[in-house]
């Protein structure tokens, strides 16, 4: 697994690349959270938790709806984080049908949104990118 920092002044971003299975959601988690503890000043403990939880719901969704590889991307700049999930699948992501009391899964976006994050869906020629941004 390859773990890059740059820290060329604002934002401070991370690059990990995740393995192809289930585990992945789970490292992404402890990293994020190692991460954003090793610089508190950089974003507010409360809201930390909040990154920790946009990144596990960006990469499960990843895992569970679309081809690896997958890499996650956070970038923290003063007042905002970003979190940016890669994957190899051009499908857009799309809201489930049904009611909430009906499904098990697919509340992810709902989730993210709930937190009061920004979405946006960034197509590339190898896939797309899934940007979640959290401001305060």
């Amino acid at each position: 697994m390859n773990t890059t920092i740059a820290r060329g002044g604002r934002p401070a971003t991370v690059h990990l690349e995740l393995p192809p299975d289930a585990e992945a959601a789970g490292l992404a988690r402890r990293r994020v959270a190692l991460l954003l503890a090793a610089h508190p000043a950089g974003c507010p403990r409360l809201i930390a938790e909040d990154v920790v939880l946009i990144a596990s719901e960006l990469v499960t969704n990843a895992v569970l709806h679309a081809e690896g590889p997958y890499a996650l991307t956070l970038s923290v700049d003063e007042g905002r984080v970003g979190v940016a999930v890669s994957d190899a699948s051009s499908a857009l992501p799309r809201r489930c049908a049904g009611h909430a009391g009906d499904r098990q899964g697919g509340r992810g976006l709902e989730i993210i949104r709930g937190l009061g994050a920004d979405l946006f869906v960034s197509p590339s020629g190898s896939g797309k990118q899934v940007i979640a941004v959290l401001a305060w």
